[in-house]
């Protein structure tokens, strides 16, 4: 018994010290590539971001479209810096009048509030990123000078990397951009402004894994763009190509080849924050998740089944992007729907953003910036550009939801309702297989947010079920994802 006390007690020591010794310091390196197409970085030959993407995670995404913001830089570096939607930093050009960084400081600012005594670090070669966005609380923001442009950059980001101790850094390269202005995003120069930027993040990435102390830590890298462009060159509308971006990001505990559908640009933020252990606090606002935990729903498990369009000519035709078959425990009921009209956008649809915005842009689609991966869509204006008769009356009943009779419950959604008389949505609930009752009405403009309506369960009552009914002629569109109910 003494001996195996003994044992014990320098075992306990041992394996405390084996821990200890397994946990790597967490670190962070986000890296800005202005004006980057992901579908031309894969046709140039680029080995380095090649190699972040075979060992990481790649995603394709798309941001917003004027009214919300133009697809400019200044509202692009904001939404990735901050975490947040242009409804919220209120960046709408590259003046950046009115911001509201003060609100919703950028990440960097956040780890120093969190944690002041990580070191923050960040260099740029287009200067309003380090003189306006990234605020003085930062421990160092350098301005590459014009005449350097993306090599200084990259020379001051490879030098505090090998040889300095930050555990936060932002590096942009703009190059690409320029050559995207200049020449276009199907020109031989925005390829080789590409393959030169690979070449930089190649030197980036030498210093992180040439540190003599890298074994002993983690590092998350993450590289990103604030906009796309187009083949003939230039940015700041609602086409496709101009509202691209994506996240490449390698480290942490992301699974290697992942190919993902639900990351945003305010992703990059919160995972920034997450990958260093500071907890997102709610009162925050942020509109970024971070990509460590990610969250599906049930419209998710739909993108399998997605199909190219029938009757929506101005949708590429082997672009794969809607289906009418709802999701397991879900329905929709068309009994009074009406006949005809566009087959995609026949009742309620299961899309995505960038099938559904194809079909028309300047309509506003381009704001429904919090739907993820699938969303639900109800689109009257869109179903009646082709011959139909009866008005557009459809319903999306959710699953049965297991409830405790006498208490409350939070039933969220995100959504996007652009409203035009005599159109309405309703959201009702069914307890218990009874007759359902409004909880929610749409009669005006409902721009891109997360609703939380709070719901008192009859006494007794084990189940409900959510209905989503948008009733219409030739008017608008009303979205809905990420639906859940929960007890309060």
């Amino acid at each position: 018994m003494l001996l195996s006390a003994a044992l014990a007690a320098v075992a306990a020591p041992l394996t405390s010290v084996t821990a200890h010794a397994a946990a790597r310091a967490p670190k962070v390196l986000v890296i800005g590539l202005d004006g980057a197409l992901l579908g031309r970085i894969k046709d140039a030959s680029t080995p380095h971001l090649d190699s972040l993407m075979t060992g990481g995670l790649t995603a394709g995404s798309r941001i917003y479209a004027d009214p919300l913001a133009p697809t400019l830089s200044g509202p692009g570096w904001a939404t990735i810096l901050t975490g947040v939607w242009p409804d919220k930093h209120l960046v709408k050009d590259n003046a950046f009048t009115g911001h509201a960084f003060t609100k919703y400081p950028d990440f960097l600012t956040r780890v120093e509030t969190a944690k002041p005594a990580l070191s923050t670090y960040a260099v740029s070669s287009w200067a309003p990123i380090t003189d306006t966005v990234l605020s003085a609380a930062v421990d160092t923001r350098v301005s590459t000078p014009s005449a350097e442009y993306d090599t200084g950059t990259t020379s001051r980001a490879v030098a505090e990397l090998r040889n300095g101790n930050r555990d936060a850094v932002f590096v942009h390269l703009d190059n690409i951009d320029h050559a995207g202005h200049s020449y276009g995003a199907a020109s031989s120069q925005y390829r080789a402004a590409i393959e030169t930027a690979d070449a930089q993040v190649g030197q980036i990435l030498a210093a992180v894994t040439g540190r003599s102390t890298y074994a002993s830590e983690n590092w998350l890298i993450m590289v990103t763009a604030d906009h796309g462009h187009t083949d003939a060159g230039g940015h700041g509308g609602n086409s496709d190509p101009e509202r691209q971006t994506f996240l490449i990001a390698k480290g942490g505990s992301i699974t290697a080849g992942t190919t993902r559908y639900d990351i945003k640009m305010p992703d990059v933020a919160a995972s920034a924050l997450a990958h260093l252990g500071i907890t997102i606090d709610t009162t925050w606002g942020l509109d970024g998740r971070p990509l460590q935990t990610p969250v599906t729903d049930a419209f998710d498990s739909l993108r399998p089944q997605l199909t190219t369009r029938v009757d929506e000519t101005g949708i590429a035709a082997g672009l794969t992007g809607f289906t009418h078959t709802p999701p397991t425990g879900w329905s929709v009921e068309d009994t009074a729907m009406g006949t005809g009209g566009i087959t995609e956008w026949r009742g309620w649809s299961f899309t995505t953003d960038e099938f559904w915005t194809a079909a028309e842009r300047g309509q506003q689609r381009e704001s429904n910036i919090r739907a993820r991966n699938v969303f639900a869509v109800a689109d009257g204006d869109e179903w009646a550009d082709k011959t139909y008769t009866g008005t557009f009356d459809s319903t999306l009943v959710g699953p049965a939801w297991t409830v405790t009779g006498g208490s409350t419950a939070v039933l969220r959604y995100t959504t996007l309702y652009r409203q035009e008389s005599p159109q309405k949505g309703e959201v009702s609930v069914s307890w218990d297989g009874g007759t359902p009752v409004t909880v929610k009405t749409y009669s005006a403009d409902a721009s891109s947010r997360t609703e939380a309506i709070t719901l008192q369960v009859p006494a007794g009552a084990r189940s409900a079920r959510i209905r989503f009914r948008y009733t219409a002629g030739n008017n608008w569109f009303w979205t809905v994802d990420g639906v859940s109910l929960n007890a309060s």
